[in-house]
């Protein structure tokens, strides 16, 4: 855990379906640290395109919004748009279908990122979750992870999670989303050279979440004997 004054980031990355959101959560508890998912702003403003009944690939008109929406991510987790509880709204299939267009966007991910950058700062650092934090948002973090599972168990986690769809259908979003996330030309899905990798297909969140914690308070101590 951090010691007074001492500033901690912690960047989770990785795909859909591969436990961020919960895993980053609970580390955050953990670490009495801030917990941002910053995919949630990404879908605030695909949410807020498609109410305003604009084309998610019209790049203009998607950076304005973005440029112009207030989005506020409480602490319970509610996702509150321009005054607004969008909370189970950002979640629907049309904004996961229209959600990676609108992260392609050049101007949007500035915007999203200096977000992020500036939250970070406010609260003395935090655990982040996302695609592109251990790569662009934060790159010099001090601990970086990348969450992955196999493409059976987060379609199975992602069909649990939506009971409006089916496993074949979530299974296909998934892999469009991944190839569209891993190609986009501005700040594509990767890993970070120097993060860990963890695979969640046969761990538990207590697991997963209990190693981050050893790794981040190693690295503290280690920072501090140098």
């Amino acid at each position: 855990m951090a010691d007074d004054g001492q500033i901690i980031v912690v960047a989770i990355d990785g795909p859909a379906g591969s436990g961020k959101s919960t895993v980053a959560r609970l580390l955050a508890d953990a670490l009495a640290l801030g917990y941002l998912d910053t995919g949630a702003m990404y879908r605030a403003v695909a949410f807020a395109v498609l109410s305003a009944g604009i084309d998610p690939e019209d790049e203009d008109k998607v950076a304005v919004v973005a440029e112009t929406l207030d989005i506020e991510l409480r602490a319970d987790g509610s996702v509150i748009v321009d005054g607004a509880d969008a909370t189970a709204e950002i979640r629907s299939a049309a904004v996961s279908r229209s959600v990676s267009a609108v992260a392609a966007n050049q101007r949007v991910r500035a915007e999203l990122v200096e977000r992020q950058r500036r939250w970070t700062r406010i609260r003395g650092g935090g655990v982040l979750e996302g695609r592109d934090i251990g790569t662009a948002v934060f790159p010099d973090a001090d601990l970086k992870v990348y969450l992955t599972a196999s493409p059976e168990v987060r379609a199975a986690r992602r069909a649990g999670e939506e009971s409006s769809l089916d496993y074949a259908t979530v299974a296909a979003d998934l892999a469009r989303r991944d190839a569209y996330d891993s190609s986009r030309v501005h700040d594509p899905l990767r890993q970070a050279s120097d993060a860990v990798t963890v695979d969640t297909s046969d761990l538990t969140i207590e697991q997963v979440v209990a190693s981050l914690v050893v790794m981040v308070e190693e690295g503290s101590q280690l920072g501090a004997e140098q």
